[in-house]
Order: C-alpha cells, then structure tokens, then sequence
C-alpha cells in the first residue's frame, strides 16, 4: 500500500505529507512498518504537517519524537497543522530552556 504521510516516533501527534493530499482524502500515514489511515479535512500540501489524532489548544505539537510548538487553537484530527492553529517554541527569546 502507497504511503502518503509519515510519522516518525509513536509519540508524534503531526505527520508530514509526502505528497499533496486533497480533501475527504483517506491519507495512508506509515510508522515504521504499520500503517494507519486519517481522513483528511481539507487540503494538505507536499511537506506539510496535519494532525494524526484530536490536538487540544495549548498542547504540545510532537513531531519526530520532539516538541516543536504548542496549538494555539484545538486541532481536529487530519486538519492541516501549520502557522494558523500553532506558535512555535524554538528560537524565542522570551523563554528559558526550562519553559519547555
């Protein structure tokens, strides 16, 4: 089966599209050698992430085992995950290494 997205670590709660995804699409997502399948809530471009499971607002954002930003609005499962619905936490100056 085609893989159209991947996740890195089961923790990840963002997979990244290795295509662009349209629409209502069944994305096939792959970890490792499973495989699972997320309907798609509205377009998704080459690279970019979407959310693998419900995201809460102020949750962390997981990609490739890592924290990487945290929701800034709730984020529905298979909805595009991007600078819209997430801030990210790496590179500000206003927080110390322990805010994380």
């Amino acid at each position: 089966m085609k893989t159209d997205a991947i996740l890195i670590k089961e923790a990840d709660n963002v997979a990244t599209a290795l295509r662009d995804i349209g629409p209502e699409e069944d994305a096939t997502v792959g970890i490792g050698e499973k495989q699972r399948k997320v309907r798609i809530q509205g377009a998704i471009p080459y690279g970019h992430k979407f959310a693998v499971r419900d995201i809460a607002k102020g949750e962390d954002i997981i990609k490739y085992g890592e924290v990487i930003g945290r929701a800034t609005l709730d984020i529905a499962l298979g909805t595009h995950a991007h600078i819209q619905n997430i801030e990210s936490l790496r590179g500000r100056g206003d927080m110390e290494s322990g805010d994380l």
